[in-house]
């Protein structure tokens, strides 16, 4: 949509509102008709009136009569399709070139985390963002606030049971979470095909940022969407201090990725220089790298331009045993066996963090929100750390990214007029502030929350966040396939990738035959 202020769009629409030619929304009945076996005939919708023609004066009458006004020209919809279009003016219309009316309706966007409380403390951007809301809300008759309904263990199953019943009445838009439970539910017809909803526009910007209209895709149908910038997710940490002792200067790593020569190989290189016996007794008191295997195995394969699963036109596919993916899986051993084999026995799977937080590692692959606020383990290290993209991989000429944003859905027990209106509300309600246009809410949070040096802050989390940088993966939407127990949490020290391999194939072959059917 435009954004201009709407109350001023909204009263130059009311002075020039028989002029509108653009067409668009309320639900109104349309006249039916049958013929003589009573058989109904398709709904035509009301032709526009035509304007009488002026009445000729008599000779000699120098009077002129007045122009007649022509009526606003009416679109022909299918019936129970909800029609909306922006007018010269970027007001949304209907067919009758009216200004949408939702008619007080009430909508809530579930989710697991939402108070509906206004936040505190407003910046600049969130009283703009209300200000656009209640503009929104206003204009279009009404209302529509993020609401904690359920928890994250349950949400996909949650939406499965609401959508195979009747619609109760109420207006919810469902925030959901990767999960098999998702794949059924689109497999089974209980969910909209989004793109078949004519409010939503998947090309613009704020879905493209995120791609997930992609990965919840089948067939040329969409099932769910997002807006707006995806989360930086997963990248490389480095202690600012043990580099410089070990005569590393950190700005070489930012350089590198400055220059696109941030690769597996400098990464293994700075490792090795990290890693050191300082008392010569000929035991590493330093190390080059400590991680939760399984995050580091996940980025290194797409960082590769490899895959678990992967989808084409035909569906998903077992991408497994493609050469870029088993490249990056035994690299990922190689460096597990090279720098990650100093955890005490009978140590729990969390250790790297504290083993970093000792300040005896260089780096650490993990995830963005690490460093976010003061509750998450790296603030003590404020100060002292740095943050780059996981580097590129020999088979991949790009920094990749693993986009994982919760999938919103409008469910199929409610019927197409109203799931267009969910839609057309939805998407006003994500679209960027007016003023605000260039926000990205995960840049500022970064800069404002985050304990990450100025090169990091500055560098690194545009990048992660940019539409160039940023994929998608499939592995979670096949159901039965548990990546963790089943592959990744056996990718560690001497692993055998080969064995490792074998052991799933048929497995996760049948697995992706079933999420296909």
């Amino acid at each position: 949509m435009k954004k201009r202020n709407l109350q001023r769009i909204f009263a130059a629409f009311m002075a020039t509102a028989m002029a509108v030619t653009a067409a668009g929304c309320a639900k109104k009945e349309e006249p039916k008709s049958t013929d003589n076996n009573d058989t109904a005939k398709a709904t035509e919708a009301p032709k526009a009136t035509e304007a009488p023609k002026a009445t000729e004066a008599p000779k000699g009458d120098e009077t002129t009569p007045e122009p007649t006004q022509e009526a606003a020209p009416v679109v022909d919809v299918p019936e129970g399709m909800f029609y909306c279009v922006q007018n010269e003016d970027g007001i949304w219309v209907d067919q009758y070139g009216e200004t949408i009316d939702l008619g007080g309706m009430n909508i809530i966007v579930r989710d697991w985390w939402s108070t509906g409380r206004k936040t505190e403390n407003l910046t600049a951007y969130d009283e703009a963002q209300y200000a656009y809301w209640d503009e929104i809300q206003d204009l279009y008759n009404f209302t529509i606030d993020s609401q904690t309904i359920g928890d994250w263990g349950t949400v996909p199953q949650d939406f499965v049971d609401y959508a195979t019943l009747p619609d109760d009445g109420n207006n919810y838009v469902f925030t959901l979470r990767a999960d098999a439970a998702v794949t059924s539910a689109m497999n089974n017809g209980l969910m909209w095909d989004l793109t078949q909803l004519m409010a939503l526009d998947f090309s613009q910007e704020k879905f493209q940022l995120n791609k997930l209209h992609e990965q919840y895709a089948k067939k040329g149908a969409s099932y769910c969407m997002f807006a707006g910038p995806s989360e930086p997710r997963t990248g490389v940490y480095f202690n600012i201090q043990v580099l410089k002792d070990a005569g590393i200067d950190p700005n070489e790593i930012y350089d590198l990725q400055a220059s696109g020569q941030w690769t597996w190989d400098k990464f293994d290189e700075y490792m090795g220089k990290v890693q050191r016996d300082l008392d010569s007794d000929g035991v590493d008191d330093v190390f080059g790298l400590t991680i939760n295997e399984g995050v580091m195995t996940d980025q290194a394969i797409f960082s590769n331009g490899g895959s678990y699963i992967g989808k084409d036109a035909n569906g998903y596919y077992y991408n497994l045993e493609s050469p870029q993916t088993q490249e990056a899986l035994n690299w990922c051993v190689d460096m597990y066996n090279k720098y990650d084999q100093h955890d005490p026995e009978g140590a729990q799977w969390d250790y790297y963090k504290e083993e970093f937080l000792s300040g005896v590692v260089g780096f650490m692959v993990e995830q963005e929100y690490a460093a976010m606020g003061d509750g998450n383990f790296l603030a003590p290290m404020a100060g002292n750390i740095g943050f780059v993209m996981f580097p590129k991989g020999p088979s991949y000429d790009n920094y990749i990214n693993v986009w994982d944003n919760n999938p919103v859905a409008i469910p199929a027990n409610y019927d197409s007029f109203k799931a267009g209106q969910l839609a057309f509300a939805w998407n006003l309600y994500t679209d960027p502030v007016p003023g605000f246009e260039d926000y990205n809410a995960r840049i500022v949070d970064a800069s404002l929350n985050g304990k990450f040096d100025d090169r990091a802050k500055n560098e690194t989390i545009p990048m992660m966040v940019s539409a160039e940088h940023g994929t998608v993966a499939y592995h979670g939407l096949i159901p039965d396939l548990n990546l963790g127990p089943d592959l990744t949490w056996s990718v560690v020290a001497n692993a055998d990738i080969s064995a490792l391999t074998e052991a799933i194939r048929d497995t996760w072959k049948a697995y992706v035959d079933a999420a296909n059917k």
